[in-house]
């Protein structure tokens, strides 16, 4: 008999200002309906065994809680992740947890966070934030059942990748990665990183789905994605069509000037 799915959420508490935290509720669910039992693991600071894992969920938070996480990761946390990542533990990882992955964040102090270097990107403080509904035409090679993905963004972050990564997705409305060279957010083997905060996966189900493909492969030392049986997606559908809706009439919208009180990232 399998074990149970592993699903590993980093700093509960400080990384989850949005609602970040319905990710993990869909997640668990989607695979609950599909007979899979799930165990969630809050993980907090200090060491910890990531590579137990199956797959590891962060959501965003703001500078101070981040600048914290950061030096926690950096002090307890680089190795194993680095270890999980390379044995296939599947990863999703939003806004600062989607930074943190690069190379360092310049918060909108001027101070320089190191990053993880997993990846190459780097990411900076902007001068305006991004606020509002988004639609992206998911990477193809993905080969999602649903070829957008919608949700909501509200950064001031921006991240550029380096030349080897691609994005997540194209942007159709929203401002991405940067507002400038149309990606959102990066997809690297079985590790995803994106902008799209909230409830992303419940209305995004094919995506939540990707995920759990690849959780339940890395469970089962697959090298190819695990087979899911369908479900009944037809409240799931509804939600993504309305989202795409209330997005499309967004459409051309630019950013917003960053109060300077609010510094989130």
């Amino acid at each position: 008999m399998s074990r149970r799915l592993r699903l590993g959420h980093l700093y509960p508490h400080a990384m989850t200002i949005y609602g970040d935290i319905g990710n993990i509720c869909s997640l668990r669910r989607r695979a609950e309906w599909r007979g899979i039992e799930v165990e969630v693991v809050p993980i907090e600071g200090g060491p910890a065994d990531l590579e137990s894992c199956d797959l590891l969920f962060m959501g965003g938070g703001q500078d101070r809680d981040q600048s914290g996480i950061f030096a926690d990761f950096a002090e307890h946390k680089r190795g194993s992740l680095e270890r999980a990542v390379a044995s296939g533990v599947a990863v999703l990882a939003v806004c600062g947890g989607y930074q943190l992955l690069g190379h360092d964040y310049v918060d909108a102090e001027g101070r320089v966070l190191e990053g993880l270097g997993l990846l190459d990107l780097r990411s900076r403080a902007g001068d305006d934030r991004w606020i509002g509904n988004v639609l992206v035409d998911a990477e193809p090679s993905m080969g999602l059942a649903q070829a957008t993905l919608v949700g909501f963004e509200n950064h001031g972050g921006r991240t550029l990748l380096g030349p080897g990564l691609r994005p997540l997705g194209r942007v159709v409305v929203g401002g991405g990665n940067n507002g400038e060279d149309g990606g959102e957010g990066v997809v690297a083997g079985r590790l995803v990183g994106t902008y799209l905060h909230g409830s992303l996966l419940p209305k995004n189900p094919a995506l939540a789905d990707w995920l759990l493909a690849a959780a339940l492969a890395h469970r089962e030392g697959r090298d190819t994605p695990a087979e899911l049986a369908p479900l009944d997606d037809v409240l799931e559908a509804a939600a993504h069509a309305r989202a795409t809706e209330i997005a499309l009439a967004e459409r051309g919208r630019g950013p917003v000037a960053r109060p300077r009180a609010a510094r989130r990232p």
